[in-house]
């Protein structure tokens, strides 16, 4: 329903004009509560004896000074639609202030009163001067009654749109949820219909909050929305912790809930809670875990003031080391990207944020090495994080040869420009899937672990290995797809009821590889807390569930089956017999085997020569040459394409040879 051009321009009169208008009505306010208190003064008899000698003469007198105290004090500017309890108080002080001023004002006008009043000052004797509290009492009583009256109006009376509202539960009947439930009812047109508030500190003498009843305690949920027809579900706790939330979604599985929560950043100050920031749980909030506890002192001597590289900068977890190192105000923040649109967003992103930080943006492909090396150099770095790879195991599956350019040719590349321009540390990003792999992409990550763990002792540079697993959010990874499924309409599709993966949320992956980084001295791999690993299908459950439908209901889940070189089990632990704690409870060194540095640098020299021969059966065996645990899944086999049989082109005379593995003594090492 549309309002009328009539009702519209007279809203946006008053809008205009509202000072004046509340003006006007504070002064018809303050006349009939002087009126009222001389009534009540008097009893409400002689009339005659109070009004027109007393009142009618000191009407004017008295509405003035209460209209320059109430201007002095501001009442004029507050919204009458929102009036709360600071208001109310406002309203007080300013009516005792006004009273004040009266009672001053007439006892020391006596010499002039009889000029001022018409009526010798002897001859008003009979004047009561209860009026003084009467009229302070009545002012406080009708100003705060005609501004309740506007807010009750407003959120009881006035007709709502003919859109249905919203049946919600709130959760939390604390601060929070109070001051959640009142941003609600003073909506114009909510959508939301509050039915009742659960709280664990619930018992049978439980006191309605502005009317609503609190109904029950959280483990309650599931049975309170289903006999109220609950349609959306308010979490209003201040601390939700992981845990909490996921027993809430799991509680509600199989229902057509959805969740809505305050973002953990937003501070809940004094209990303010605005409906504008809620938003809805999402499976991150389910799998969060409590705040990393860095040492910034210590990651602060390793990057304040340092010129540092970051490798894959415009990726997931390149572009967040990005974000993470820069609050450490480091001298210079070079970014090294092969995808421009990617390095264009996240260097935009960096000086919007960071308008003060030196940044030099690189479009560079990490296996050139005459381009990797002049940027070092050039730069005098001092830190290269290198986060740089390709990640998606079926993918690399198909194309091993590309997963040993990139992951193994291009960490070698950076590793011995490292070492050629005499950087001081090398921190590079490994993976879980480098523990007794079984695909192409996560074999071709230990090589590249065993290159630079190989390096440390024989150079200046220190290189240090950091691993873990799945990153929440990260592009291409299995919540974004489940997520574009579910806006689709289903199936989601699993590819295995067992499997299982470890999850950490990108921000705190960052902040531990920072703090790996700077324990280091080289040669380590140091290992991240995952925490407890999840089943895929338990978290494409929760994630339907989130959306406000029904997991084999509304959207079916289908398994697909195991890809090519995936594994049901990813390990990654701290706690491990090849793990030794650190100094850091979320951190662990992993118990790292000598190799035969020759046998190694021959073996990734035959490996290289590999990666453009199309056969990917000739790369997995150099790959289990030169990795032992390494036992390709029996998903690995991909037939081959037609095109794929057919034999290398010969060599061109003109082309340059494989650089030789290890670093050049050219370079001046």
């Amino acid at each position: 329903m549309t309002s009328t051009p009539s009702k519209q321009s007279d809203a946006s009169l008053l809008t205009r004009h509202r000072t004046l208008v509340s003006v006007i009505l504070h002064c018809g306010i303050f006349a009939f509560s002087l009126l009222a208190a001389f009534a009540l003064a008097y009893n409400f008899t002689a009339f005659n004896k109070w009004f027109f000698p007393l009142f009618a003469k000191m009407i004017l007198f008295v509405t003035g000074i209460k209209l320059l105290v109430f201007g002095w004090m501001r009442q004029y500017r507050g919204s009458w639609r929102y009036v709360g309890l600071r208001d109310l108080i406002g309203i007080a002080w300013s009516s005792y202030t006004g009273t004040f001023v009266f009672i001053v004002a007439y006892f020391s006008a006596a010499n002039f009163w009889p000029r001022f009043m018409g009526v010798p000052f002897d001859e008003a004797g009979d004047f009561r001067q209860s009026v003084f509290l009467l009229d302070l009492a009545a002012t406080i009583v009708f100003v705060s009654a005609a501004r309740v009256a506007v807010r009750f109006y407003y959120e009881a009376v006035r007709p709502m749109p003919g859109e249905r509202s919203t049946r919600v539960l709130i959760v939390g009947a604390g601060d929070a949820g109070e001051s959640l439930l009142r941003e609600i009812l003073r909506m114009s047109a909510s959508r939301y219909e509050v039915v009742g508030f659960l709280d664990d500190r619930a018992s049978a003498s439980s006191p309605r909050i502005h009317g609503v009843e609190v109904l029950g305690k959280t483990a309650d949920i599931r049975a309170v929305a289903e006999r109220e027809d609950v349609e959306e579900v308010l979490i209003a706790l201040a601390h939700a912790s992981a845990g909490e939330l996921r027993r809430l979604v799991e509680s509600c599985k199989g229902t057509n809930l959805k969740f809505r929560t305050v973002p953990p950043a937003i501070d809940l100050i004094q209990g303010r809670v605005r409906v504008s920031q809620f938003r809805d749980v999402r499976i991150e909030d389910l799998l969060g875990r409590s705040p990393v506890k860095l040492d910034t002192e210590a990651i602060g001597q390793v990057l304040g003031g340092k010129r540092v590289v970051i490798t894959g900068a415009g990726g997931s977890i390149g572009s967040e080391m990005c974000r993470q190192i820069a609050l450490f105000t480091p001298e210079r923040l070079i970014l090294i990207e092969q995808a421009e649109n990617a390095l264009f967003e996240i260097d935009c992103e960096l000086r919007r944020n960071f308008p003060d930080l030196d940044i030099v943006p690189y479009v560079a492909d990490i296996a050139d090495g005459r381009r990797v090396r002049w940027i070092l150099e050039n730069e005098s770095v001092s830190v290269v994080f290198h986060a740089a790879a390709h990640k998606h195991v079926p993918m690399m599956e198909i194309n091993p040869g590309e997963a040993i350019k990139n992951n193994v040719i291009g960490t070698k590349t950076v590793a011995d420009a490292v070492v050629a321009a005499g950087v001081a540390k090398m921190v590079m990003i490994s993976t879980d899937k480098a523990v007794n792999p079984t695909s192409v992409m996560g074999c071709s990550k230990r090589v590249a672990e065993l290159y630079v763990q190989q390096l440390s002792p024989r150079f200046k540079s220190q290189f240090v290995t950091v691993r873990f697993g799945n990153v929440l959010g990260s592009s291409g990874s299995v919540i974004p797809i489940f997520k574009e499924q579910i806006e689709r309409g289903g199936p989601v599709t699993v590819t295995h009821p067992d499997m299982t993966r470890y999850f950490m949320t990108i921000p705190e992956a960052a902040q531990l590889v920072l703090q790996a980084g700077t324990m280091g001295n080289g040669g380590e791999v140091y290992v991240l807390d995952m925490g407890e690993p999840v089943k895929i299908v338990d978290l494409a459950q929760d994630m339907i569930t989130l959306s406000g439908l029904r997991p084999g209901d509304d959207i079916e889940i289908v398994f697909s089956g195991v890809r090519p070189g995936e594994k049901l089990f990813e390990e990654l632990s701290i706690e491990g017999e090849h793990v030794s704690p650190t100094s850091h409870p979320k951190i662990g060194v992993w118990a790292n085997r000598p190799e035969d540095w020759d046998a190694l640098c021959a073996g990734i020299d035959q490996l290289v020569s590999y990666s453009d021969c199309g056969k990917p059966e000739a790369v997995r065996d150099q790959l289990g040459r030169l990795v032992p645990e390494y036992d390709p899944s029996p998903n690995s086999a991909v037939p081959e394409r037609p095109s794929a049989a057919k034999e290398p082109k010969a060599k061109d005379a003109t082309a340059p040879d494989l650089p030789k593995t290890g670093p050049d003594p050219a370079m001046g090492v």
